[in-house]
């Protein structure tokens, strides 16, 4: 959402430097030029203004993919005018998205006859397959309750208070009650049991996640589907399980093959993954798949015919590019088992110097886990000096892009520093990272305490009670109070540079 807004006379327009060559007046800012402008004028303008975006391969708040090698990068440029709605006109293009559907499906432990065609679909990213797969959730649960003459007119979903904010997006376009498993200290995903002990009739799934945005752990799928099979012989019920393997979907064939958390589990029906993350392509392409054709109904299926043939489509856009899924195909063909398990391990590899690198400095907690998504996640053992938002402001100077948030309800006062390892972060970066956290962290310690400074000189750490005691606040008070007046410098800051939210 853009907060529009002018500041001053600079604001109202786009002052050109080496474009001067070619156009000398300058460019309204926020209304269509009058007037054409050179091409090379054009280049110039935007080029020059994107100098300022931060470097991708250094964003490591990212799960999304950085880099990929020339010659899928020319795919994608040669197929970047093709319109992947117009099947019949680009068969090949729809017969590749066929094949990774079908290779996808094959990696989770689809249940397919030999010659049976896996059911899915390419997305723009998780977030769409997501909306697809809890439709056909809600949809499937409709059509058992008013076959038993039942309401179904109140459906829920439970969830780990972890999700991704795509669920609870879910939920509120869809109208669906989301149900969250509160986290506690120390335990950041969904305990499966207390799950299972929310599931009601009216729960259409229980979503599962493979790889937490938080701090990268997987869930315990094998262990929820444990518990909903005797909840479910005991009250009659069917309650699946979803995958949410966004992250994860692209890690757990490859690195831990033994460890079930998909179609090998009975209660599991449908799975998401990001191509656009660990399966190695660029921003814009999911995939949605499910156990088999049972599992989608029918009537979410929309037949058109005015492109040409017949043509079944599933998705919630429309036209959207095939660049995409022929980079996925790409990848799938060129890197292979044997490709995605050496990228996977390295990744692994790097995340393990960069976790015992900053053990060293003795000055963090590691929250995230030694399995699961490749990334690291610290909590400052001591943030009564300095908290880890500046630390992660501090770092941008460096021009690494590390964020800096606090955990869910329940486990709100614990702030955490994330780094994910991406194919193109190498231990090179690794060590280069963990030099310039040493530095920041020497530069803060000469620093005075600003925020914790302020809430001291203000409060003296004690309120007077209604009652006309005092009360000295504890260390956890301390901590949300000051974490709360740094996330509002930064934000402000934010606002006041960029009037963007």
């Amino acid at each position: 959402m853009v907060l529009s807004k002018i500041a001053s006379d600079s604001d109202v327009s786009v002052q050109c430097t080496f474009a001067s060559r070619y156009v000398q007046t300058s460019l309204p800012r926020y209304k269509m030029p009058e007037n054409s402008i050179p091409k090379e004028a054009a280049f110039q303008i935007i080029n020059d203004e994107l100098m300022l975006d931060g470097n991708p391969r250094l964003n490591l708040a990212s799960f999304v993919t950085t880099w990929m090698e020339p010659e899928c990068d020319k795919l994608i440029m040669d197929s970047i005018n093709k319109n992947y709605v117009d099947m019949d006109e680009y068969p090949v293009t729809t017969e590749l998205q066929n094949r990774c559907v079908n290779m996808i499906a094959h990696l989770f432990n689809a249940p397919l006859e030999d010659g049976e065609t896996a059911v899915g679909v390419g997305t723009v990213g998780s977030s769409e397959a997501i909306m697809l797969a809890g439709l056909a959730f809600k949809r499937k649960w409709q059509n058992k309750m008013k076959a038993q003459g039942k309401p179904y007119d109140k459906p829920n979903i439970v969830t780990g208070a972890n999700v991704q904010v795509c669920w609870e997006k879910f939920a509120r376009y869809f109208e669906v009650e989301l149900k969250e498993v509160k986290l506690s200290d120390g335990y950041y995903v969904m305990d499966p049991e207390k799950a299972v002990e929310m599931v009601d009739e009216n729960t259409i799934c229980v979503a599962a996640i493979l790889g937490s945005t938080l701090n990268g752990e997987f869930e315990d799928v094998k262990k929820l589907n444990d518990l909903l099979i005797e909840k479910n012989k005991e009250t009659g019920w069917d309650t699946p399980i979803h995958v949410d393997a966004a992250s994860g979907g692209f890690i757990a064939p490859f690195l831990y093959p033994e460890l079930e958390w998909d179609f090998r589990l009975p209660l599991v029906k449908s799975i998401n993954v990001s191509g656009h993350k660990y399966g190695l392509v660029y921003a814009g392409i999911g995939w949605a798949i499910w156990r088999n054709k049972e599992y989608l109904p029918d009537e979410l299926i929309f037949h058109i015919n005015y492109l040409g043939a017949d043509q079944p489509t599933f998705t919630l856009n429309f036209s959207k590019g095939s660049s995409q899924v022929i980079a996925q195909y790409y990848q799938l063909i060129r890197l292979g088992y044997e490709g995605y398990k050496n990228v996977m391990e390295n990744c692994q590899e790097n995340a393990r110097v960069l976790r015992e690198g900053l053990e060293k400095t003795g000055r963090f907690d590691i929250v995230s886990k030694e399995i699961g998504v490749p990334l690291v996640a610290i909590s400052l053992k001591d943030n009564s000096k300095h908290s880890e938002f500046e630390i992660s402001e501090t770092l941008r100077r460096f021009g690494w892009i590390v964020p800096a948030y606090t955990m869910p309800a329940n486990a709100q006062h614990i702030t955490v520093l994330r780094v994910v390892i991406r194919e193109d972060f190498s231990r090179t970066l690794a060590e280069r990272l963990i030099l310039d956290i040493g530095k920041v962290l020497h530069e803060l310690d000469t620093l005075p305490a600003r925020v914790n400074a302020k809430l001291v000189m203000a409060e003296e750490k004690a309120v007077v009670n209604d009652s006309g005691s005092v009360h000295h606040k504890t260390e956890m008070e301390l901590q949300v109070e000051a974490t709360a007046a740094w996330k509002k410098f930064v934000a402000d800051k934010k606002q006041k540079k960029s009037g963007v939210c």
